[in-house]
């Protein structure tokens, strides 16, 4: 593993398939641009919209959803992560998966997640998110795709940033660089964004790249924003704002090295 440029994608993902893959291509060429070689895309890329819209285009939106990151990955000769689309569930119409798919510059599956903590929740700005109205949630352990090239990567999904056993699991595996793509909820990413994915960083001294939506969506759907890159230390390399754009930043495996001998926590851990 030598060090390379890595991107987090920022989108203002709408109800609307086709605008956003024209986007969310826009942002990976411009990330491209910047010599970015692992590309993530947040959560929802493909569309953000009413629960029962998301549900009756579910089929489209992952047939076009794969192929346009198949695509992606051999156009611009990147490794490409999906960071969440609807799946449907073969046994019920009702459901799909929450799925992040991780694709190489051969266009190639490498592998993908389901989604396993389910946001529902009753937001304090009266807001509430029931996501297994429409989402059936994964059963397996998160993936982690073992890479010389890129190292050894590990997928998640927004609220899962919340269980920090999930992500110790996943340096327990090898992991040294965690995807969390996210669309965070405008009202708990001010207070607990920064603060969890700096955590996850530090605590497991990986590097994290994490995508995020921003903004306004559609009705009172608003996300935080912040697309980030933290280092093993917990230093952000890069933070996309609060507008659409990219977080571009370099992984390091010196400096992943340097933290572990200089911070040693994952050997030092009493209970597993």
């Amino acid at each position: 593993m030598k060090p390379y440029l890595a991107a987090a994608i920022q989108m203002t993902s709408k109800p609307n398939l086709e605008n956003n893959l024209v986007e969310a291509e826009e942002l990976i060429e411009l990330a491209v641009r910047q010599g970015a070689e692992l590309v993530g895309l947040p959560e929802n890329f493909a569309f953000l919209g009413k629960e029962s819209e998301k549900i009756a285009q579910a089929a489209e939106i992952a047939s076009r959803t794969e192929k346009f990151l198949k695509t992606m990955a051999q156009r611009f000769q990147i490794t490409i992560l999906g960071g969440g689309f609807p799946v449907p569930v073969k046994e019920d119409a009702s459901k799909a998966y929450n799925t992040a798919l991780l694709v190489d510059p051969n266009g190639k599956e490498l592998c993908r997640y389901q989604k396993v903590h389910l946001f529902d929740v009753d937001v304090p700005d009266g807001n509430t998110y029931r996501e297994s109205s429409t989402v059936m949630a994964g059963n397996n352990l998160p993936p982690i795709y073992h890479s010389e090239k890129l190292g050894n990567l590990g997928l998640s999904i927004c609220y899962d940033i919340r269980f920090p056993e999930f992500y110790r699991h996943l340096s327990s595996k090898g992991a040294n660089v965690l995807f969390i793509p996210a669309a965070f909820t405008a009202y708990t990413g001010k207070d607990h964004w920064k603060v969890l994915v700096q955590a996850r960083a530090i605590e497991n001294t990986c590097y994290v790249i994490a995508p995020a939506q921003t903004g306004n969506h559609y009705e009172r759907r608003y996300t935080h924003g912040h697309a980030m890159i933290i280092d093993p230390w917990g230093t952000i390399l890069a933070d996309a704002g609060e507008q659409p754009g990219v977080a571009v930043a370099e992984i390091n495996p010196e400096r992943l090295y340097q933290v572990r001998q200089q911070m040693p926590s994952l050997q030092h851990r009493v209970f597993s």
